[in-house]
């Protein structure tokens, strides 16, 4: 089983490289995807006291999923796409688990319409704002091979974010 320190870091060239969708017959290994990334982000998380969300290809699978864990519950969208997005952008501080101690300042879309299948393979269709619209573009990056770096606003929006541990 995969976790925390199989996290793909800044400079892997995996993280460049777009992702393949999957097919109803990965059944068995989209299961094995998703135990691999609910792992590693609940390690994630107690280390690090962040994580909503993590991609496939950051634990080196190079398929298009995303695992979401958001107020006690899980959700799984496999190949998503995102089909709008407002015209209204926010610009915020994004920070990644493949680079744990950096933030990156840059733009985002407002809201997005996310168009994905979930796990029995059912079309769905949802209108993500604000927080979840950030994390979903910035989780749907990953699959395309796209870093928060390469979106940066200018070359002076990164800031060092100490581990938790660091403060203590």
């Amino acid at each position: 089983m995969k976790g925390l320190t199989d996290i793909l870091l800044l400079g892997d060239a995996r993280l460049y490289q777009s992702c393949e969708p999957l097919s109803p017959d990965d059944s068995d290994l989209i299961a094995s995807m998703t135990r691999d990334l609910h792992n590693a982000l609940v390690e994630f998380r107690d280390k690090y006291r962040a994580g909503r969300a993590i991609a496939a290809p950051q634990l080196g699978y190079m398929k298009r999923l995303v695992y979401m864990y958001v107020d006690g519950k899980s959700t799984i969208f496999i190949n998503p796409n995102i089909i709008g997005r407002s015209e209204e952008t926010i610009v915020l501080w994004d920070d990644c688990m493949s680079l744990p101690n950096l933030l990156v300042q840059l733009r985002r879309h407002r809201s997005i319409r996310l168009q994905f299948y979930d796990e029995n393979w059912q079309v769905q269709e949802w209108e993500l704002t604000d927080d979840l619209s950030e994390l979903l573009q910035h989780e749907l990056d990953h699959l395309d091979g796209i870093l928060c770096t390469m979106r940066a606003i200018d070359e002076r929006s990164f800031r060092w974010k100490p581990t938790p541990h660091m403060m203590e």
